[in-house]
């Protein structure tokens, strides 16, 4: 559900990125306090037609009695409708349609050693994770290895700064240019999956860190879960969420109009209420749900957000892409509804489970 969010502040990041922070009334404190890692979507309509965006939130939990604090950071993307009116438009005192915080890069923090591999824009929910854990726990440490194009486009400079001058003994930074020579620490380049499996071990004990972060392009995420797979961590100990999948390094969708039906129904639970519609030829099933159910969760349709996650009651569906669930997800029954397309001539859903 959205609700009407006054912009409290708009801060200036670097050249191409602006910090967003919402003032929350009272009466919905309790709906924005969010869990580190989680997400907001941002909903405007323009020129008639209805625009969401997806954004990390990157300031620590309240915990259960502080004030929530909802800050998000934006990084233009070129003819981005959204991005570009966040720079240039969006002002203090504007007000902006936000969605309850959700998503499953969450993080409830706990005594042990982590680590992220983030880049670019990635560094948002995890600025948020390791605030809050050394914060909250002080039986945990923190690593935290960023990629940047250059020092002028790193987001976020002051409040990582923060984070090492607080706690210099937990919190560990590792930071590389891919544009630009840094006068210390490591040399300039991509961290690929060949520079991180010889890096990780060199930077910390491997086998010792007990959740890695990933949070970034498709390229950099997929990298770097290979290498800390061949270094022999395990898969339940990664977590990842990815930003950016048009970049070229990820693979093509896999339509399914060969494959579907040519008549099929699509049965929907959504807040407790059911129906059941015709699915059009080449709709996905969110497409299908929409139509009558405007409420329908969604935020990016891309597979990457997962706020349209459902429960596959009845039949079967192709996805054309997930960039979102767990492989534990797919295997317990869950599917992606804007990228889903039925195998069936009947489907049903569940987006309340």
């Amino acid at each position: 559900m959205f609700h009407p969010l006054r912009v409290g502040a708009v801060e200036r990041l670097t050249d191409d990125s602006v910090a967003i922070t919402f003032t929350v009334p009272p009466e919905l404190r309790e709906i924005f306090r969010h869990t580190p890692g989680q997400h907001i979507a941002l909903r405007r309509t323009v020129r008639g037609e209805e625009i969401r965006r997806t954004y990390s939130i990157c300031t620590p939990a309240a915990g259960a009695v502080g004030e929530p604090l909802i800050r998000v950071g934006v990084r233009l993307v070129e003819g981005g409708e959204f991005s570009t009116y966040a720079l240039k438009e969006l002002a203090v005192g504007d007000t902006l349609e936000v969605m309850e915080p959700m998503g499953r890069f969450a993080f409830e923090p706990r005594p042990g050693r982590f680590a992220a591999i983030v880049g670019g824009s990635g560094i948002t929910p995890v600025l948020s994770i390791a605030a809050t854990l050394l914060a909250q726990e002080p039986n945990a440490r923190f690593c935290l290895i960023r990629s940047d194009r250059t020092a002028a486009s790193t987001m976020f400079l002051d409040e990582v700064a923060d984070l090492k001058d607080r706690w210099p003994d937990r919190f560990q930074l590792v930071t590389t240019l891919s544009r630009e020579e840094q006068q210390s620490g490591l040399p300039s380049g991509r961290l690929d999956q060949e520079r991180l499996s010889s890096l990780l071990p060199a930077l910390l004990p491997v086998p010792e860190v007990d959740g890695w972060f990933l949070c970034g392009p498709f390229g950099l995420v997929q990298g770097a879960e290979q290498a800390l797979r061949n270094l022999g961590v395990d898969r339940t100990r990664i977590h990842q969420e990815i930003f950016h999948v048009d970049d070229g390094t990820a693979p093509a969708p896999m339509p399914s109009a060969n494959v579907s039906p040519a008549h099929s129904t699509l049965t929907a639970t959504l807040h407790g209420r059911s129906g059941n519609w015709p699915v059009r030829e080449a709709d996905s099933l969110l497409d299908t749900v929409l139509r009558a159910r405007p409420d329908a969760p969604y935020a990016c349709k891309g597979g990457v957000c997962g706020t349209c996650r459902a429960f596959l009651v009845r039949g079967e569906v192709h996805m054309d892409r997930n960039f979102a669930l767990e492989p534990e997800e797919t295997e317990g029954g869950y599917v992606l509804a804007c990228q889903s397309h039925p195998l069936t001539p009947e489907v049903e859903l569940d987006f309340d489970r």
